[in-house]
């Protein structure tokens, strides 16, 4: 007799979680929060707009009401943006529209549903190569199917693992050719929960399935043979069960007042002013989070100029360094094939956000068409750390005292997703001086291997080829982490930007001219085509990278501009023909500019779960469409190269890239002159 395993209590609790956060709990904190109407052309999908959509659905469709039609993601089509651009508070709002991706017997379905006519508008069949992002109705019904196995469960006895100790979880299958096309198909890995919750550091090595997903059947068994399954010792991480020799020693509790509250204000749910600043903000469950329409105010002139129209990840690729039978299909793209909407679980107050956090909640769509509540899902809050704004000291004027500082203060945008065993957590931090900072820090979980290795002498001179021992028996697969950046800056206006490559070039002096042998010298090339900025960034060829409105001049005759500043970064090194890698082609380049187009937000392409890489950024680039002077959109790819280490078990400190979009001539000088600096009597006494 078989055991109820962790997947089926996790049934339970995700149908007890489903009662108390759908919209027909009785909380009162959660209507609190609930938005019945929208106010605002980018406003996400209210309640009663996600329950008016699945009407309309089930109208065009009967398998909408009866369940054999599957909605995977809705979200709101957004209107045009020059609509968008033209709105004003006050005006009547464009006519709203959702996006819905569904599956339909084995098909998959891109709609369009129009909320004000109340029909659906659109409805495009299987219009790329790939399904919709998976529900988690699809990863628990698959998790169970390894139970129904005859020869999986005498695996699992052979391997003397009780069942009460299993957990069985659901890596995306990838492409891999023709074998895996027309059908849904996932893969299967199973862990030893006994005696931890962090499982994930006990695989059950050598056994994977591969499931056809829409008829719950195993298509295939690899058994390898029993591999030791690491001990669970060493692998709590929860504060309340660390044995209190692993405490560091203690360090008082901190916190940021505000005597006077915080300075920003978030109105009708979703629109933020701070400072000079102001944004729309959104809750996706693709994205996870979108920042919209922002534009910062001229301290000279105070004119509300544009900055970007629309900034979002728009995918994140973490391909495995393990080709062998049961690793070499662990290439996720995790936006795509699950979302970072869903995956992002309340945030811990105090510790994910400080004291003075705002949070803001996330509706989504369930495979039902109910509305779900995701609590707690972005907060926002204003940081102060001790940085400096900017400062100066003279000390070469006799008889004056001039110590000029000015404290930095920040608004922070944040949001954290837990995609499995990995946590993301992507900022969004706006500065007083007009730079947007974006960061994506990851910890949580390794994806480890079991080996019956327990020291690197053991090893002798064979050394294990996907990665380094981090604890007994465990081995810490080499991987990558890449996050793809969807960055529509509109400086100034959306219809006239170009994109200027500054070269910083090094030239040589001939003998006698100075006692200098070398310089650098700028010159400025504008791209003219799509292929002119599919950008491999290099340290010894270094450029700027500027996105500038040639029509909106300073006073001094520069074109109005922001520059994109990198951060630390990696470049995939998987060969052009490697499967992840045509699906993952977004990662060809660090860098690239594309003419807009309201269809190409997803990097990897709509459909992206058992895609082939026919929908992506590397495609859209190569019709080389005209970029100059025009509406154009800039991508950004920030990756991570890791390789892991004993200090990575069994969770992992916090690793962390970012970038900056900085503004470069668009203001007439320094726009943070005037901010004042802090006093003693400003601050509260306690």
């Amino acid at each position: 007799m078989v055991e109820p395993s962790f997947s089926q209590l996790l049934v339970l609790f995700i149908s007890l979680l489903f009662l108390f956060t759908t919209l027909g709990s009785s909380s009162k904190t959660r209507f609190k929060y609930s938005l019945e109407k929208p106010h605002h052309p980018l406003d996400p999908l209210t309640t009663p707009e996600i329950k008016r959509v699945q009407t309309i659905l089930s109208g065009h469709d009967p398998g909408f009401g009866s369940g054999s039609s599957i909605i995977h993601a809705m979200a709101l089509d957004e209107p045009e943006k020059q609509r968008v651009v033209r709105w004003k508070k006050g005006d009547r709002l464009p006519p709203r529209r959702a996006e819905v991706l569904a599956m339909s017997n084995g098909e998959s379905h891109v709609l369009t549903v129009d909320l004000n006519s109340g029909r659906v508008v659109s409805d495009l069949v299987n219009p790329t190569f790939g399904y919709p992002i998976l529900t988690m109705k699809d990863i628990i019904a698959v998790s169970q199917v390894p139970y129904k196995s005859v020869e999986f469960n005498r695996s699992i006895e052979a391997r003397g693992i009780p069942f009460s100790g299993l957990i069985c979880i659901t890596p995306f299958a990838g492409w891999y050719g023709p074998d895996e096309e027309g059908r849904r198909v996932i893969k299967i890995q199973c862990f030893s929960k006994q005696d931890t919750v962090n499982f994930y550091m006990r695989p059950i090595e050598g056994l994977y399935l591969t499931v056809d997903m829409d008829k719950l059947e195993i298509i295939k068994i690899v058994d390898n043979g029993p591999v030791l399954v690491p001990k669970s010792t060493g692998t709590e991480y929860r504060y309340e069960f660390l044995n209190e020799t692993v405490h560091i020693d203690h360090v008082n509790p901190m916190s940021m007042e505000q005597p006077d509250g915080p300075s920003f204000q978030v109105e009708d749910g979703y629109l933020v002013k701070w400072a000079n600043w102001k944004f729309h903000i959104k809750p996706d469950q693709r994205a996870g989070m979108i920042i919209s329409q922002a534009t910062v105010r001229d301290s000279k002139t105070g004119e509300a100029r544009s900055v970007m129209y629309k900034g979002f990840a728009s995918e994140l690729f973490v391909p495995y360094m393990d080709p062998g039978t049961g690793w070499y299909s662990k290439a996720y793209m995790d936006a795509g094939e699950f979302g970072l909407g869903p995956s992002s679980m309340p945030l811990v107050p105090l510790n994910d956000c400080p004291r003075n956090a705002y949070y803001i909640d996330g509706f989504f769509a369930s495979p039902q068409g109910i509305p779900v509540l995701q609590p707690n899902m972005i907060c926002l809050f204003e940081r102060y750390a001790g940085d400096i704004s900017w400062r100066h000291s003279e000390i070469l004027l006799p008889g004056t005292d001039i110590r000029e500082s000015r404290a930095k203060v920040t608004l922070v945008a944040r949001m954290a997703c837990s995609v499995g065993n990995y946590d993301y957590i992507f900022d969004w931090e706006f500065q007083m001086d007009g730079l947007i900072r974006v960061t994506v820090a990851a910890s949580g979980m390794l994806m480890v291997k079991g080996t019956a290795y327990q020291n690197v002498e053991d090893l002798g001179e064979k050394e294990e080829d996907s990665g380094p021992l981090i604890s007994e028996n465990v081995i810490g697969v080499v991987h990558d982490h890449f996050i793809s950046f969807h960055l529509d800056m509109d400086i100034d206006g959306s219809a006239n930007n170009s994109f200027v490559k500054v070269h910083l070039e090094k030239q040589r002096l001939p003998p006698g001219k100075s006692r200098r042998k070398s310089y650098l010298k700028v010159k400025k090339y504008v791209a003219k085509t799509e292929k002119d900025a599919q950008i491999k960034l290099s340290l010894y060829d270094p450029y700027e990278f500027h996105f500038v409105n040639p029509n909106r001049r300073s006073r001094l005759g520069n074109p109005a501009g922001y520059k994109l500043v990198p951060g630390g970064n990696a470049a995939s090194l998987l060969d052009h023909d490697d499967p992840p890698q045509i699906r993952g082609a977004f990662t060809n380049n660090q860098i690239w500019v594309t003419r807009y187009n309201r269809s190409e937000q997803w990097a990897g392409g709509l459909l992206m779960y058992q895609s082939r890489g026919e929908d992506t950024l590397q495609v859209w680039s190569d019709r080389d469409r005209s970029i100059e002077n025009k509406d154009i959109v800039l991508w950004y790819t920030l990756g991570f190269h890791h390789v892991p280490c004993q200090e990575d078990f069994p969770v992992m400190p916090t690793i962390a890239s970012s970038f900056e979009l900085k503004p470069v001539n668009f203001f007439e000088s320094n726009p943070v002159l005037g901010i004042s600096p802090f006093f003693e009597k400003d601050l509260p006494v306690c």
